[in-house]
């Protein structure tokens, strides 16, 4: 591997957005990522996003997927549909919180497997990057190109430190299989830049989410350590039975809860096999959680009183844990649902790398919040449930230290490394 710095990234082309320009003046998307506290890497649709505008962050979305570009300009979201790898921490001169989820279908079992051949390869890589090394030719001979992609927001944080303004904060989430990835990057956040750090694989039906997921995060911090957040509700168990260490919790949102429109209990036929049969299709019912919403969620069929329809995308985006009014644009909505955060999981996760833990009833507060109040904050006001969200976090993070590093402090790669 030859020596370079450690921002330096592979020059890999990548499908454009299909001539896709989002409506808004350069000029203005400009200001807004010279005044963005957080940044987004690889946004989607606006997963992690919702959950940092019910935080009240100024975030900014970066995103190359034409058909997502357009469900985030529909939401009101900041963003530049562009090439994550184009940007870094210097377009972003007062971001001081890191969030992001890279390309998960080469690390999914639902993907083609390319990620997880190459994850020894992607573990070498971040020793090199975290020792000044140029990845870019090894990056350009991976299996798929998409793999080299959860690097990024490595790259991201090496180089904020270089430029002596370290992200105070940052949040990455991922499918299981990446958590060997946050684990490696986890030494380094905490040896090189003295991050505190905490990793672990969550399930997203213990915070609220009406469905079943496993989401690997990494949560770093300079401002002290921060706990994983704690549930809210009891793990999913098919069989009924409660794991002894929550069972003073309430039993996991099904998806009667969450589509309250269907009056009729329903059963969900997943378009996938279970228990490694292809052909035993895997059963929900509608006093149950969804099963992990997928890109191919259109093709599950909902049968109720021996009739047989398929979720409607606000439904599935509901599923998701989005407003159920969230604007979803474009083609490929089952996709973008499919790959997005769900974002009251990301509110837990957010906020509990601000601070504070979010309580269950704030949070199904909020799973009630329509998604047009939160876009005319400027005009009508803060909704309350948000307000106080945002004093909960406030106040959790009076002791915290500035969104600064100490005055005279530098962060040079000599002395890191």
């Amino acid at each position: 591997m030859q020596y370079a710095p450690a921002w330096v990234v592979a020059e890999v082309p990548l499908r454009p957005c299909a001539g896709y320009a989002p409506g808004v003046p350069s000029e203005d998307l400009t200001v807004a990522m010279e005044h963005a506290d957080t940044v987004d890497l690889f946004a989607g649709p606006g997963g992690l996003d919702v959950a940092a505008r019910w935080l009240g962050r100024k975030v900014y979305g970066l995103e190359w997927d034409a058909d997502a570009c357009k469900t985030r300009e529909a939401a009101g979201l900041n963003f530049k549909c562009h090439d994550v790898r184009k940007f870094g921490p210097e377009n972003f001169p007062t971001a001081t919180m890191l969030i992001g989820g890279p390309p998960c279908q080469t690390f999914t079992v639902a993907g083609n497997g390319a990620g997880r051949r190459a994850l020894d390869i992607v573990l070498k890589f971040i020793i090199a990057m975290a020792a000044g090394e140029s990845v870019q030719h090894e990056l350009a001979r991976l299996e798929d190109e998409r793999t080299g992609l959860v690097l990024e927001p490595l790259r991201w944080a090496l180089r904020a430190a270089e430029l002596g303004r370290p992200y105070r904060t940052i949040v990455l989430e991922q499918v299981p299989a990446v958590l060997p990835v946050w684990e490696a990057m986890a030494i380094v956040l905490r040896d090189k830049l003295q991050y505190h750090v905490e990793t672990k694989v969550l399930h997203t039906e213990r915070y609220g989410v009406p469905q079943t997921r496993r989401r690997a995060v990494l949560i770093a911090t300079l401002d002290g350590p921060r706990s994983i957040p704690q549930p809210t509700h009891q793990i999913f168990r098919k069989s009924g039975l409660r794991p002894t260490d929550d069972h003073h919790l309430p039993a996991c949102k099904t998806m009667a809860d969450a589509l309250p429109h269907r009056t009729e209990a329903f059963v969900v036929i997943s378009n996938y096999g279970t228990g490694g049969d292809p052909k035993a299709r895997g059963v929900r019912e509608s006093t149950q959680p969804s099963a992990t919403i997928t890109g191919k969620v259109s093709r599950n069929k909902v049968v109720s009183s021996g009739r047989t329809d398929r979720f409607s995308e606000l439904e599935a985006g509901r599923l998701q844990s989005f407003p159920e009014d969230y604007p979803w644009r474009g083609g490929a909505v089952a996709q973008q649902i499919g790959n997005a955060v769900p974002p009251i999981f990301g509110l837990h996760v957010l906020s509990a790398a601000l601070g504070c833990q979010v309580t269950r009833e704030l949070a199904e507060d909020i799973f009630l919040l329509k998604w047009a109040e939160v876009q005319d904050e400027e005009k009508n006001g803060v909704p309350a449930v948000l307000t106080e969200l945002r004093e909960r976090v406030t106040s959790a993070r009076e002791g915290a230290r500035n969104d600064r590093p100490d005055p005279g402090v530098t962060y040079q790669p000599a002395l890191l490394f």
